[in-house]
């Protein structure tokens, strides 16, 4: 494992997705702080020697985005983290998405990493032209917000092989302590169980977990792997299945959902991001994950006010400059036929519906190759 200043940069890259989806979940849902940080905390550190290479942790982001705009509370998301633990866990345990990943073409995967890629620049954009209530009054201002944040990008661009991101997030950090410094305070905040029954179960498999379902499979399993492989000797990738990742954030969210925290996941856009920016080895996710968990255990009875603070221009920056990078992946596409599945994967997903996005990218996708292999079987040469 590395820890150089490259890879700690590469480290702090993926924060622009953790941050705001976590902000959010302690200040207008309600989870306690600790519980919050600690499953990412743990999963970062468990990636580390699993698979030994930069694989990222992020928050379940279409549950998340869904519990925060309909208010829901810690039992149903606890509930929902229970229920994605466990399919996720069996499916990853007796090898079903291994055999399912082999259905999916490469053309249709960098359809999913487009959509990711063009839903990270919308959440970015977000952040900075309609910052959440969540932020509160640290927010800046959107005439300020955008320029700092196209600021931000071109620095990242132009110094992207020095430790920007390591920089960036250090600025923030000190500005955040200037701003709400003086409501800090030390030890964790309050864990609890949830309080769970069969409503509650089905509110939140209904509500929660079957719009979440085919985005965690479709990147955070498939996508994730797939980039591995991009950016990785075959000899790494090769212990970066879809099956081991389905395993790895199953056990986090069965774990997550026992003490009512965030449930979690991986994420291609996230790998692209702390590759981006010099991960390059299981040190970087060990490093941000040993910071997650001394911060959930050491001062999550403050971070409800800490974090708040964070500067949202910095957090958009990251995101969008690792959107525009995951967006790059499609370059070694070959031929029209798949740039167009790819092109239709992606905005079909980012438009409508990622699972609508993939039953159609499949659907076409052997519609094509089995008329082309029925052709060719009737043929007179043939």
């Amino acid at each position: 494992m590395n820890f150089g200043r490259r890879e700690l940069s590469g480290a702090v890259a993926d924060l622009g997705v953790l941050v705001p989806i976590a902000v959010a979940l302690i200040v207008k849902n309600g989870l306690s702080p600790t519980a919050v940080l600690l499953p990412a905390g743990l999963l970062y550190i468990t990636v580390s020697f699993v698979y030994r290479l930069p694989v990222p942790v992020q928050p379940l982001k279409a549950l998340g985005a869904i519990a925060i705009a309909k208010g829901l509370g810690s039992d149903e998301i606890a509930a929902a983290a229970l229920i994605m633990g466990a399919i996720f866990l069996v499916l990853g345990r007796i090898g079903a998405l291994d055999l399912a990943a082999r259905a999916f073409p490469r053309a249709l995967i960098r359809g999913v990493q487009l959509t990711v890629g063009l839903l990270f620049l919308k959440i970015a954009w977000g952040l900075v032209d309609n910052p959440p209530k969540s932020f509160g009054h640290f927010a800046t201002p959107p005439s300020w917000a955008i320029p700092l944040a196209a600021a931000g990008i071109a620095l990242a661009f132009a110094l992207r092989n020095q430790p920007v991101s390591l920089a960036l997030v250090g600025i923030g950090a000190v500005i955040m302590l200037v701003r709400a410094g003086q409501d800090a305070s030390l030890g964790p905040s309050s864990l609890s169980f949830p309080s769970l029954d069969s409503g509650t179960f089905w509110s939140a498999f209904t509500v929660l977990v079957l719009p979440q379902l085919p985005l965690s499979f479709a990147n955070s399993c498939l996508a994730t792997a797939d980039a591995a492989r991009v950016y990785f000797p075959e000899e790494e990738a090769e212990r970066v299945k879809p099956g081991r990742l389905a395993s790895t954030l199953g056990a986090a969210n069965i774990f997550s959902g026992a003490i009512s925290g965030m449930p979690v996941c991986h994420g291609a856009g996230g790998m692209t991001a702390h590759v981006a920016f010099g991960a390059r080895t299981g040190g970087a996710p060990l490093a941000l994950g040993t910071t997650l968990t001394v911060m959930a255990v050491a001062a999550g009875s403050g971070l409800a006010a800490l974090l708040p603070a964070f500067p949202l221009p910095i957090l958009a920056a990251m995101l969008a400059m690792a959107g525009l990078l995951h967006i790059g992946l499609l370059r070694d596409l070959r031929g029209a036929p798949a740039w167009a599945l790819a092109l239709l994967v992606g905005v079909v997903g980012f438009e409508v519906n990622l699972a609508i996005a993939v039953g159609i990218g499949l659907a076409v996708w052997w519609l094509v190759r089995g008329t082309t292999v029925l052709r060719a079987a009737l043929s007179p040469s043939g």
